[in-house]
């Protein structure tokens, strides 16, 4: 008997659009979810990932009972929660007492609710007495809060999502946002297609499909962003193109910055910026002509070591044309995670409190210390995300408490903070995942509740408060984060002095909620009799909240601002290249994976799309150097190494090399990207530069291949199977010269492993990683030739290739894997299925690059079309490719243009 479908309203966990999703349940399963057409962040629409939200609710991976590990010579075992919890608190309780509260941190998550947040800072600091509470959020936003701080006074986006459609110009820096923002920059697309005029700046060293839409890309050199916007402010001085009235009435510091400005032409800057003078004059005469300027900026300001001057330059730019607080204009930062705005409000970071308040400021501590009705707040400032993994490393914190983030893929240096978290003496992971590379360090992995278990609040990247709400339970004793935090709390309350406090008093995250508000009465964010009652009944609301109506844009009187003009610092990057590292390092998404992969690498069709991780680099660089495409390489920085193949990309300069954010220990032998970024940060907003490094690129003579492709065919459990199977091969991966582990599939889902070693693998190595996939010799067709060190094996089921081991040669392992992957008759491919053959021997084995997701269409399919005369209309009416989500689009029309098509 089929279970009723129930529908809850709910937000998309991924970045800080905010996008209203409808989740679909049966039962204690997820089954489906569409976009909620009443969502004002979205209206209905959603990108390929929020698209595929219900096919990552998967049990494989997930943490379901708490697990111990006694020593760490032992793995882990199964716990009770009061057990798991009092030993937690009892080891606390011992380092707060020997050395002090200082002794312990907390790092948390942008992906946590707001409850969750509040309660986690409350326990820090109320209860353990330390400022060493911070977030991921750390990562990506702290340099715009800094630079908001700095220049408005106050962390408060002035925008609305609804000023894209009143805006005569956009301006969008450091931003792939058709990757990152699709769903805002669908928006955008169409605000352009009914108002021609509109005009879009795009500022990116790459030729993103963001930047392949603009009316005019500044590819500036990686780091010269406070330079280019401050020789753009320094055109509209010189022609008259700025509001004096305005900067006198409502500003401050202008006359000592533009005696610094006098100097930053653009001739005496754009080799610096790696531009001709005259672009930096057109795009600052397109901004001063603009009446309604919009500016949107996100890592690639964000992520750098003058990260907060970046976004300041840019915030320069509106307060000197007087461009700020009306409808279409003002300076808008993207936000990286679902509720890092929450975490900003909640003051879950290192150098906040509550209700945008600051540690620094006595009056803001003794303010806060009444509401919580303690006697004081700690004073000295907490570590920041990089400086708080630098004292686990040297010892100064002897025990960290990490809640729904992954350190272990995300922060830079990964050498120094796998050594960080070894060093430690106790380590708490609190995950929905117990599969992460940081749950590997836990001596304590606590199971926790995630995206449809959850219910609570976010905030979005317009100040849009919005409801989460739970479709289902969650699996076995998963528990949400706010809950664990709490009664974390009334364990550890008595051991360090705090007796029966009634600090933790909440029931419910309601009543968390209740409590957090009250900390916002008479603030900038005030939300002072907002409850989740209210946002049940009138939906979603920016903040301020006057009399139960939100406000959708600041500034709008500009006597209330008090706006200032600040130094500016104009270095470039961090680490520049030289003889022995040559290449500059560029980071940054793919269109279908987010963050770490700890959710989306778990569909196997997000992977269609970008199926292996790869560095690009110029065709020039690949020819000089007398590489070819798909070479293994050693990527090399001063930290550290990876192995990837190359690919020729005309997306990034001569001299520059790109590689995707995602790919980290789960899917590579070595760390990813992050093991060849560098700490260093900026030094107001503490946020490192992860968006740059040195490199040294040199072929890796890795002559030994093996190739591994298994999928249960059609199988109802078929998705849980090939997780399942990644699960046992994950752990091998360390132990190899090279080896890329991926999924791929739709109806038949598959699981790829390719391996290249210096020397054959043994074959009792082989026959383990065959046996992992149930691909034994007995049950398969074999071939084998000990001489050459040739294993193959194929495993055929009804009629169809469900597994194909290549060992020693894996030539057609490209047209296998389609083949495998789409369920090519087995007739068709018997005579060659061992055959040392890169040409598919059936146009259906024929390798497809998928350029529309949701409804699998191909590049090649969609090349044909446009050959035959397709515009994009066309494509959409015969391919229907872009009409589900619309994340392709951008390419479609890239391949368009190049083609020399009608967009």
């Amino acid at each position: 008997m089929d279970r009723p479908v129930t529908e809850t309203r709910s937000v998309c966990c991924y970045c800080g659009t905010g996008c209203g999703v409808i989740v679909q349940a049966a039962g204690d399963r997820i089954v489906g979810v569409r976009g909620d057409p009443d969502h004002p962040a979205n209206f209905g629409k959603l990108c390929s990932k929020g698209n595929t939200l219900h096919l990552a609710a998967v049990r494989t991976g997930r943490a379901t009972v708490p697990l111990l590990r006694e020593s760490r010579t032992v793995l882990p075992a199964p716990t009770s929660w009061d057990n798991a919890l009092e030993v937690a608190a009892e080891r606390f309780a011992a380092i707060i007492q020997e050395h002090g509260p200082d002794a312990v941190a907390f790092y948390v998550s942008g992906q946590l609710l707001t409850e969750d947040y509040y309660v986690f800072n409350k326990l820090a600091r109320a209860l353990v007495g330390t400022n060493n509470i911070d977030s991921n959020s750390r990562l990506c936003m702290s340099s715009a809060v800094a630079a908001y701080k700095a220049t408005l006074g106050s962390d408060a986006v002035p925008c609305s999502y609804e000023d894209i459609e009143l805006a005569d110009l956009m301006l969008i820096a450091g931003s792939n946002m058709a990757y990152a923002h699709p769903v805002v920059f669908r928006r955008i697309e169409a605000a352009r297609e009914k108002n021609p005029d509109l005009k879009l700046i795009v500022v990116d060293p790459r030729r993103t499909d963001t930047a392949a839409a603009a009316s005019l890309h500044l590819a500036i050199a990686p780091g010269s962003d406070a330079l280019l916007y401050s020789a753009m402010l320094h055109v509209l001085l010189w022609e008259g193109l700025t509001d004096n009235a305005f900067i006198a009435a409502h500003t401050s510091g202008f006359n000592a910055l533009r005696t610094r400005l006098a100097e930053l032409t653009p001739g005496a800057v754009a080799a610096a910026c790696g531009l001709k003078p005259e672009e930096i004059v057109t795009a600052a005469r397109m901004f001063g002509a603009a009446q309604a300027p919009l500016s949107f900026w996100c890592q690639g300001l964000n992520q750098s070591i003058h990260g907060t001057s970046n976004g300041a330059a840019l915030i320069h730019l509106h307060l000197a044309t007087g461009k700020i607080g009306q409808p279409g204009m003002g300076p808008f930062s993207l936000t990286g995670q679902p509720n890092a705005m929450g975490g900003r409000e909640t003051g879950t970071m290192a150098n906040l409190l509550p209700g945008h308040r600051d540690i620094a400021n006595p009056a803001d501590r003794a303010e806060l210390a009444a509401l919580w009705g303690i006697p004081a707040l700690p004073e000295r400032p907490g570590k920041t995300a990089v400086e708080l993994f630098d004292a686990l490393a040297e010892g100064s914190i002897k025990a960290v408490w990490i809640a729904c983030t992954n350190p272990a893929q995300s922060l830079p240096d990964l050498n120094k903070v796998r050594t960080a978290l070894t060093r430690a003496e106790f380590v708490v992971v609190q995950d929905a995942w117990g599969d992460t590379e940081t749950a590997a360090y836990a001596d304590l992995l606590l199971p926790a509740a995630t995206w449809g278990e959850k219910d609570g609040t976010v905030t979005n990247s317009e100040r849009r408060i919005s409801r989460v709400r739970a479709a289902v339970p969650p699996p076995g004793e998963a528990r949400a984060d706010w809950r664990i935090a709490r009664d974390f709390a009334l364990k550890l309350a008595p051991k360090v002095g705090a007796g029966e406090t009634a600090l933790f008093s909440f029931a419910s995250p309601a009543d968390v909620y209740a409590e957090y508000v009250k900390t916002t009465a008479g603030r900038d964010l005030d939300i002072g009799g907002l409850s989740h009652d209210m946002l049940d009944r009138i939906g979603p609301v920016q903040w301020p909240v006057v009399d139960g109506k939100g406000t959708e844009r600041l500034y709008t009187d500009p006597a209330t601002l008090r706006a200032k003009f600040v130094p500016i610092d104009t270095g470039l990057t961090a680490e520049a290249p030289d003889a022995r590292h040559p290449f500059r390092l560029l980071t940054g998404r793919l269109r279908d994976q987010w963050h770490g992969m700890s959710r989306t690498g778990r569909v196997p069709r997000l992977y269609s799309h970008e199926p292996e991780p790869r560095i690009q680099v110029h065709p020039s660089d690949l020819h000089r150097r007398g590489w070819h495409e798909g070479q293994l390489m050693r990527v090399k920085s001063r930290r550290g190494e990876v192995v990837l193949p190359v690919a020729a990309s005309e997306e990034v300069r001569p001299g520059q090399a790109f590689v995707a954010m995602h790919w980290g220990g789960r899917s590579l032998a070595q760390d990813g990207v992050n093991a060849l970024t560098l700490p260093a940060f900026d030094p107001v907003s503490k946020q490192p530069e992860l968006k740059h490094a040195a490199l040294r690129i040199e072929p890796a003579e890795l002559p030994w291949r093996m190739t591994v492709l298994r999928s249960p065919g059609l199988a109802a459990d078929a998705h849980e199977t090939v997780l399942a199977w990644r699960e046992q091969l994950a752990p091998l991966l360390a132990g190899f010269d090279h080896a890329v582990l991926t999924l791929d599939g739709r109806e038949r889902p598959l699981v790829a492993l390719r391996v290249a070693t210096a020397e054959p693998l043994p074959a009792a190595r082989v026959e383990q990683i065959a046996r992992l996939l149930d691909m034994p010799e007995d049950a398969c067709l074999a071939y084998r030739d000990p001489a050459r060190n040739v294993i193959k094996r194929a495993r055929i089921e009804d009629e169809r290739l469900t597994g194909i081991l290549l060992a020693g040669e894996d030539q057609a392992s490209n047209w296998l894997r389609a083949a495998l992957r789409d369920g090519v008759p087995i007739d068709a491919l018997r005579r060659w299925l061992f055959a040392p053959r890169a040409e598919p021997p059936v146009a259906a084995a024929a390798p497809r690059k998928v350029i529309c997701n949701c409804l699998d269409v191909s590049e090649n399919e969609i090349r044909r079309a446009i050959a035959a005369g397709a515009d994009l209309g066309a494509l959409q009416d015969k391919l229907k490719c872009g009409t589900a989500c619309g994340s392709c689009v951008p390419e479609i029309r890239r391949m368009l243009s190049g083609s020399g098509m009608a967009v």
